[in-house]
């Protein structure tokens, strides 16, 4: 990702030249810059629109202006956003919130670092939505904005079926026979086809259904949630229940703060039916077309016993993970090792190796947990450190994220709050917090993995799991336990030396050094996201999709749930907290296209 364009820096007391902001009416500072933006706003004038905010601050634009995921930083490229977008947008009806938890309200980050955050709706030509603003102060005793988020919410002439918008009449007995010709699509083309049935694919399958576009699900598997049952046994979501929330049907309030993936697997089975989702299991699509003057696709199906299905639709969506094929490193030697040799994606339990010897290549999430399974159940585990690990404990990430993901507040306004950010400020913020962490909190866990030669590191930028997980996927471990075992040396580690091949009965190591193993283990990864896609639709369309995963030059997610550069093409991937908020933007851009609002083509910023 390109560097910032302006210093990295955070635009601190001392830096804006302020001592103590904080005997200001946080709602008189709110309402006064408000209204002067939307004076600007009204009156299209957008030098007096970018004077309101600090020379190197922020516009960032989930499909409000941009019809994108953008972030336009200092006041030159915001002026070049609104001079391009204001006037064709329609901005406008801007009204300060003022309820409990959206309240405006001053928030002192760091010692040094203090801004007033404050959120407001608006509409456009074709939608409503929210806006998050913080405020920083300067001498003269004005405010100016360092950071503003303009998300849409909804398209005003196609409101989702919720609350009153849901169906009204009554059943007497056709029920059941209206599902099922939903579901078989007997006389009818889905609009959109979403290709896997886990978090991502039903979430955005709900959000396209939901807002009146007819979507069919298809998953090789044979039950809806496979992707998570059929996992490794001790999978259990490393996140807290109140950031992994399901949108249109909230997990009960009886569910564990952490949640086992088989119960997850059972949860998304029961939300694909609860929600009357349209799925077909056991289906693999075995040929794809493109049409470039219809802007269609021709897709066969093979309903695994069921028959052949030919449908045209307007859209793809790959929902298959945020990785590609499973990464396995190139050992030589490996028709020679007697035991077995798996990718974390093959392995399921270590109670079928009691009694046995085994190694886990990798330190991550996956490998971890998986060397946790075997040290649970007595088996002789070692784990091989190909390079240093991000590693935090569960507490720290629940109680970074705790004061808006919890019992008591909103999600929908908690993945506002998450998202209002740009991602040049939040590094700039990790590269605080992440040090202090190590310091504090995970001192002890961190120390005690020094100690006994497990390398730890602080992330990319110094930044973290966040920096981690969105430029490269992975990379970390949020740590469930497995750290107190290395510690304790019920796991032991091998590090400092590449493996050099496979043996009879192990691995050998440049070092010299020979390692025994009636099981390896390699926890090693996915390869590019764009895998499933170029079995599906071939090599001529994969060539024109750059890139899927990781962050683009604004530090926005490249390719994921916005356009990808082939039209018709999606991609719908990330963890259930991004796919919940998202999966509903992807879906009203679908919208949007199919009901002439949106054309890409005339976007041009």
């Amino acid at each position: 990702m390109a560097t910032d364009s302006f210093p990295q820096r955070l635009p601190t007391l001392h830096r804006l030249g302020v001592t103590d902001p904080s005997n200001v009416s946080s709602s008189e500072v709110a309402t006064e810059w408000l209204n002067a933006f939307s004076v600007a706003i009204t009156q299209s004038d957008t030098a007096a629109v970018v004077d309101l905010f600090l020379e190197d601050g922020f516009w960032k634009d989930v499909i409000a202006l941009t019809w994108d995921f953008r972030t336009f930083e200092g006041r030159k490229d915001i002026k070049k956003l609104l001079d391009a977008r204001l006037i064709a947008t329609g901005l406008n009806e801007l009204h300060l919130l003022q309820e409990p938890l959206n309240e405006p309200g001053l928030q002192k980050v760091y010692h040094d670092l203090v801004w007033l955050r404050f959120c407001f709706c608006f509409t456009t030509k074709h939608g409503k939505g929210t806006a998050v603003v913080h405020l920083v102060p300067l001498p003269d005793s004005k405010w100016k904005a360092y950071t503003l988020l303009t998300c849409l919410d909804s398209l005003t002439d196609f409101p989702q079926k919720l609350g009153p918008f849901r169906n009204w009449e009554t059943d007497h007995g056709s029920w059941e026979e209206k599902r099922r010709q939903e579901t078989e699509f007997s006389n009818n083309n889905p609009t959109v086809i979403v290709i896997g049935a886990g978090h991502s694919g039903l979430e955005t399958a709900a959000g396209l259904k939901y807002i009146g576009v007819p979507t069919l699900v298809i998953d090789k598997k044979p039950r809806v949630g496979d992707s998570w049952r059929d996992r490794y046994k001790a999978l259990c979501l490393h996140d807290t229940i109140w950031y992994n929330q399901t949108p249109y049907l909230k997990l009960p309030p009886t569910w564990p703060v952490y949640t086992p993936a088989a119960k997850l697997a059972d949860w998304l089975e029961a939300y694909a039916s609860f929600l009357e989702l349209d799925v077909w299991t056991a289906s693999t699509i075995t040929k794809t077309s493109w049409n470039d003057s219809t802007k269609t696709w021709s897709v066969e199906v093979d309903r695994g016993g069921k028959g052949t299905r030919i449908l045209t639709v307007k859209h793809l969506v790959f929902a298959t993970g945020s990785g590609g094929r499973p990464n396995v490193p190139d050992i030589p030697g490996k028709a020679s090792f007697k035991g077995s040799a798996v990718h974390s994606s093959e392995f399921k339990s270590a109670a079928d190796h009691i009694g046995k010897k085994a190694i886990v290549v990798g330190c991550c999430n996956s490998a971890h947990d998986i060397a946790q399974d075997f040290c649970s159940h007595g088996v002789d585990i070692i784990m091989y450190q190909r390079s240093s690990t991000f590693v935090i404990s569960t507490k720290s990430v629940a109680a970074m994220l705790g004061d808006i993901y919890n019992d008591d507040f909103p999600t929908e306004l908690a993945d506002t709050y998450n998202t209002s950010l740009p991602w040049a400020v939040v590094r700039r913020l990790q590269q605080r917090m992440v040090p202090m962490v190590a310091e504090t909190t995970d001192k002890a866990i961190l120390d005690g993995l020094a100690k006994v030669g497990f390398k730890t590191n602080l992330g990319l930028h110094g930044a973290g799991n966040a920096s981690l997980y969105l430029e490269r996927g992975g990379g970390y471990y949020i740590d469930t336990g497995a750290s107190k075992s290395i510690i304790d040396g019920n796991i032991k580690i091998k590090n400092g030396s590449a493996i050099e091949s496979f043996t009879e009965n192990g691995l050998r190591f440049a070092d010299g050094t020979e390692l025994q193993a009636d099981i390896i283990v390699f926890a090693t990864g996915y390869g590019d996201p764009r895998d499933s896609m170029r079995e599906v639709c071939g090599d001529a369309i994969a060539s024109k999709i750059t890139r899927v995963w990781g962050l683009d030059e604004e530090g926005q997610t490249a390719g994921a749930w916005r356009y990808c550069g082939h039209d018709g093409l999606w991609f719908a991937n990330g963890d259930l907290a991004l796919s919940r908020f998202h999966s509903l933007h992807l879906a009203m851009q679908i919208k949007a296209i199919e009901e002439g609002i949106l054309n890409k083509a005339d976007i041009v910023i």
